[in-house]
C-alpha cells in the first residue's frame, strides 16, 4: 500500500470517528416516537460520558443509554436510586434499527419514584 493510500485511509478513519460518536451520543439513531420499556435491571453504570443500564424485558435484554451522570444527579437519580435487580420503567426512544434492542431513556421510574434524566427534552409520555 502506498504512503498516499495509507494517509487517505487514516484521514477517512479520523473523519468517521467523530461522526460515529455524535450518532451514538445524539438522538439521530432513535425513533421520533416515544415509547416505554419495563423490566429488571441486569446491570447499571453511573459513569461518564453517560449512564447505561441493561434492562431484562419479556422480549429480551435491552441496552439503555441515559443522560450524563451530572444531569441525572440534578434530578435526584444517582448511585443510591437504583441497583441490579430493581424493577424499572424507562420512557424514551427505541433505536430506528428494529433489529437492535437499544433505547435512549428520558425518564426512569425505580422504587416508585420517577426521575427526569433529560429535563430539557419535551416529553409525550
Amino acid at each position: 500500500m502506498s504512503v498516499s493510500t495509507r494517509h487517505a485511509l487514516a484521514a477517512a478513519a479520523a473523519l468517521a470517528l467523530p461522526a460515529a460518536a455524535a450518532a451514538h451520543h445524539g438522538w439521530g439513531w432513535t425513533e421520533d416516537k416515544e415509547s416505554r420499556l419495563s423490566g429488571t435491571i441486569q446491570s447499571i453504570s453511573f459513569g461518564n460520558p453517560h449512564m447505561h443500564l441493561q434492562l431484562r424485558t419479556d422480549d429480551g435484554l435491552w441496552e439503555v443509554d441515559l443522560s450524563p451522570p451530572i444531569v441525572a444527579q440534578g434530578s435526584g437519580f444517582g448511585p443510591d436510586a437504583a441497583k441490579t435487580g430493581d424493577t424499572a420503567i424507562v420512557t424514551g426512544h427505541r433505536a430506528r434499527d428494529g433489529k437492535l434492542r437499544a433505547f435512549k431513556g428520558e425518564t426512569i421510574t425505580v422504587r416508585g419514584k420517577t426521575y427526569d434524566v433529560y429535563p430539557q427534552r419535551e416529553k409525550t409520555l
